[in-house]
């Protein structure tokens, strides 16, 4: 059926790829119930397979995580964003996800040089005073080299992979196509929205392959940042930067994960390095809507004076402004024990499903915010608790909306690079001063007028638009053009199992069609024989015998899958 899906022949050469590694990568716990892991062992063998016997015996979230990573950069990164979907899965899958690493090898700087001649008008050697052409670092879409411009200035110069465009867009149109089939042929699985997750993931995916996309993003940041003068973000050079190439300031500092050099001696204070990481990220969240998405220490430089440098800023969240404000009563619902304010805000952003128990949703949400009342803000772990709303979310089959799951991750990775750097921090502690802050400014005269303006403009347009799309609408109902739209769920699987019925039928008819002339033709005397019966007769018979069991096989394999449904 995925093959049918697909609009050109174009990404089949992709789709054998991806089977493959899923072919190696089978299901653990159904060959282990089956018993058939022995026998998965031979047949790797055979097959020249030499981890089939391992893989047989892996838990499904390792065998998941380990396919992803084979399947290259697009799969990897999808993983690492459902690695923030608590409200997708379980415990034990957020563990693998989190592990998920691309293994990528530096490219030789003789393949990288046609394109950077196209890309800097010349050969990097030329362009700069000085190109190492050893890799600083290599990542599974870009690899970064060192450089000196002609003035001085130490840079990086970040070189896109040559080729990983088609590659990923071949992996982004056959997720699309399995959103798609997914959310039709399992409605079990509508609630999370998987092809809204997907189309969500793709323009995450598709901004970071833009590598000048990259540093309008980090200077729209530094912008929004310059009121905090102790967090750094890299200048761009954009005389050298385009779609597959950037040339940023470099950072000379200590990275995130080298934590022992943060030491008072050498001048730093992991405290107050807690605190403003913290303030710049809530800053980005809340305040400003365009955020760091994905704050690990591989992404942060602690420098001296106390200031902190951000780098990579390909995966960027957005939050709207209606978004915000959701946030902002959530996460004060949350630290101030308000169990009805953080119903009312998931509700919101899940919806009422079909079959949902609204009653019992918002009894557990309270059970879960009173278990922290009396609690102090000291002791709250702010992204344990975000995890645990989602896993109350997904025990109800409710899925968060798409746009959220960057936050969630981010938040968890704040939070765990504070406790890192110091064992006392406590993110609620430093939230809550700033959502109190923001919770003010949302009334303040201004605020409340701009908003008011905003409603009423809107209000405005919406009544100057009316009267038109009245009249538009009587038109249509004179001239009998009127079209109401009605979505059956569930429809087109009603009319392809009557399409099947009516074809088993017909081939029921045939079946019998030529039972019954071959009974007659073999009473006709003469005419060629086969086995001492007439041909025709004998061939008819046989003709009827094949057709018969292949409807046998049919009817067979549709009952196993209803009971498989």
């Amino acid at each position: 059926m995925l093959i049918e899906t697909l609009d050109t022949a174009r990404d089949l050469g992709r789709l054998k790829e991806i089977l493959g590694v899923m072919v190696r990568h089978g299901f653990g716990d159904t060959v282990r119930r089956m018993g058939l892991a022995d026998r998965l062992e031979r047949a790797g063998q055979a097959l020249h397979w030499p981890q089939a016997a391992e893989l047989a015996r892996v838990e499904p979230p390792a065998q998941v995580r380990m396919a992803l990573e084979e399947l290259g950069p697009t799969f990897v990164k999808f993983g690492q964003i459902l690695a923030g979907r608590a409200d997708l899965f379980g415990p034990e899958w957020i563990m693998e996800f989190e592990k998920l690493h691309s293994q990528v090898p530096a490219l030789p700087i003789d393949v990288l040089r046609p394109q950077l001649r196209e890309d800097l008008g010349g050969e990097p050697e030329a362009v700069f005073a000085r190109f190492d052409t050893t890799p600083l670092a290599a990542a599974s879409i870009a690899q970064v080299h060192r450089a000196r411009l002609h003035d001085g200035t130490e840079v990086i110069v970040k070189i896109r992979r040559p080729g990983i465009a088609d590659t990923i867009e071949a992996d982004l149109r056959l997720l699309q196509r399995l959103a798609a089939l997914a959310e039709a042929e399992l409605p079990a699985l509508k609630p999370y929205q998987p092809q809204a997750l997907v189309r969500e993931f793709a323009r995450s995916l598709r901004r970071e392959l833009d590598l000048a996309g990259e540093c309008r993003q980090a200077e729209r940041i530094a912008t929004n940042l310059a009121g905090l003068p102790h967090i750094v973000i890299a200048r761009v050079h954009w005389e050298h930067t385009g779609e597959r190439i950037n040339v940023q300031d470099f950072i000379c500092g200590v990275p995130g994960h080298a934590l022992h050099a943060l030491t008072p001696a050498a001048g730093f204070d992991r405290a107050l390095l807690a605190r403003r990481g913290t303030q710049a990220m809530l800053k980005m969240i809340l305040e400003d809507g365009i955020f760091h998405a994905d704050p690990h220490p591989g992404n942060v430089f602690y420098l001296p004076g106390n200031r902190i440098a951000f780098i990579d800023f390909g995966m960027v969240g957005r939050l709207s402004e209606r978004r915000r404000d959701d946030l902002l009563h959530l996460l004060l619902g949350l630290v101030q024990h308000q169990p009805q304010a953080v119903v009312d805000v998931l509700l919101g952003w899940t919806g009422d499903g079909p079959g949902l128990n609204v009653g019992q949703l918002e009894t557990e949400i309270e059970a879960f915010v009173d278990q922290y009342h009396g609690v102090p803000l000291a002791q709250l772990s702010l992204g344990q608790m975000l995890a645990d709303v989602s896993t109350i979310l997904r025990e109800h089959h409710l899925g968060l909306p798409p746009d959220l799951a960057l936050l969630i991750k981010a938040f968890i990775s704040l939070e765990g690079m504070g406790r890192n750097l110091d064992p006392g921090f406590h993110m609620a502690t430093e939230t809550l001063p700033l959502l109190r802050q923001m919770a003010q400014n949302r009334y303040q005269p201004q605020a409340l007028a701009g908003r008011a303006w905003r409603t009423l403009r809107r209000a405005l347009s919406t009544a100057e638009q009316l009267p038109d799309d009245i009249a538009r609408l009587l038109r249509n109902a004179r001239r009998g053009k009127l079209q109401v739209g009605i979505e059956l769920a569930h429809l087109k699987r009603v009319g392809d199992q009557i399409d099947r019925s009516a074809n088993r039928l017909a081939m029921a008819l045939v079946i019998a069609a030529l039972i019954i002339g071959s009974s007659i033709v073999m009473t006709v005397k003469g005419g060629p024989t086969l086995f001492g019966l007439p041909a025709f007769g004998f061939l008819g018979f046989m003709g009827a015998v094949v057709c018969g069991l292949w409807l046998v096989r049919a009817i067979w394999r549709s009952s196993h899958r209803r009971d498989d449904d």
